[in-house]
């Protein structure tokens, strides 16, 4: 069983898909540093000042001690972290397309030429023939 293991380790899709995990994972953080720190502060003064990861619909009160303490942190809609990650997803999505696109073309195959086909006599040869013909009989 164990040399099973080792073959199917071994093989190279298995570490390819480990090692584009290991980066995605890295490039994500990536992206999300980006994107909450340069993106988004100036899209956020452009509105008015807003702070997009506190944007957010209350729907229960936070519960706090009498030194304001938060003791349990109220339900609310965090619209402004949605907004944030689908940014987030939308510059992951464009760059893995270009990388897809630029890898289909760089493995893309030249089309083999299409051979030429022998089309035969035209209409015109063909009459031309049968003319000939028929001035040759007496």
């Amino acid at each position: 069983m164990f040399k099973e293991f080792k073959a199917f380790i071994m093989k190279g899709n298995v570490l390819e898909l480990a090692t584009a995990v290991i980066i995605a994972g890295a490039f994500g953080a990536v992206v999300t540093s980006f994107t909450n720190d340069v993106i988004m502060p100036p899209i956020g003064q452009l509105l008015g000042g807003v702070d997009f990861s506190e944007l957010e619909i209350p729907l229960s009160e936070t519960v706090t001690d009498a030194d304001g303490n938060v003791i349990e942190e109220g339900a609310a809609i965090r619209y402004g972290q949605f907004i944030q990650t689908v940014i987030n997803f939308l510059i992951i999505a464009f760059v893995i397309f270009l990388v897809v696109r630029s890898y289909n073309r760089m493995t893309a195959k030249p089309k083999a030429p299409e051979p030429v086909v022998d089309k035969g006599p035209t209409e015109k040869d063909i009459l031309l023939q049968i003319r000939d013909e028929l001035i040759r009989r007496p």
